[in-house]
């Protein structure tokens, strides 16, 4: 499949999370480096589709759900997109593939820098399990996503504030920070 997802460089100014917020460019390798992996699929056909297969079995998916992000599907649309941009992380990995529309994915980087992905139509995100973390709609504020899981469908965040000074307690970020984080930034975690 042709890679078009749109990666870059998060510029941390103030302002409309909505908004672009370039700030340099990126690339899908910096991505790989913090665990994120990117496929691309045909929406209208990814079910039959022989490599979504093969993904969905290699990786135990089995549940799935479809979830619309419009200011007309989702009650108290302002406080969920609050929730939705606040920092998190997620004990299982977070599968997200954009049927229509888009929205951007912010990641930490292993050196903790802010990288935004520009989700769209036919991009499948896998996000891991300890990674840091946030969603906003784009400035289209439409996008329809399938939520993809290893079990029953659910969404439980741990936001980085909650976790403050005890995050090698939890066990998803202790794993990422070995696999991805700079040997330096895990001793002085320690």
């Amino acid at each position: 499949s042709p890679v078009t997802m749109k990666v870059w460089w998060y510029d941390n100014k103030e302002g409309d999370p909505r908004e672009d917020h370039f700030g340099s460019a990126a690339t899908l390798g910096d991505l790989a480096a913090a665990g994120v992996e990117y496929f691309s699929f045909p929406p209208e056909s990814h079910e039959t589709d022989p490599d979504f297969k093969q993904l969905c079995q290699s990786r135990g998916y089995k549940n799935s759900d479809l979830v619309t992000i419009s200011r007309t599907s989702i009650p108290s649309y302002e406080e969920k997109m609050k929730i939705f941009f606040e920092e998190h992380l997620h004990d299982d990995e977070e599968i997200r593939f954009f049927l229509d529309g888009s929205g951007f994915f912010d990641v930490r980087s292993p050196d903790d820098r802010w990288l935004r992905i520009c989700g769209e139509k036919g991009d499948l995100l896998i996000v891991p399990a300890g990674i840091y973390h946030r969603f906003s709609p784009d400035t289209k504020e439409f996008a329809s996503v399938r939520r993809i899981f290893t079990d029953a469908p659910k969404w439980v965040p741990i936001n980085r504030a909650d976790l403050s000074g005890h995050e090698l307690e939890n066990e998803s970020r202790r794993i990422w920070l070995s696999k991805y984080a700079q040997s330096s930034a895990v001793n002085a975690a320690a």
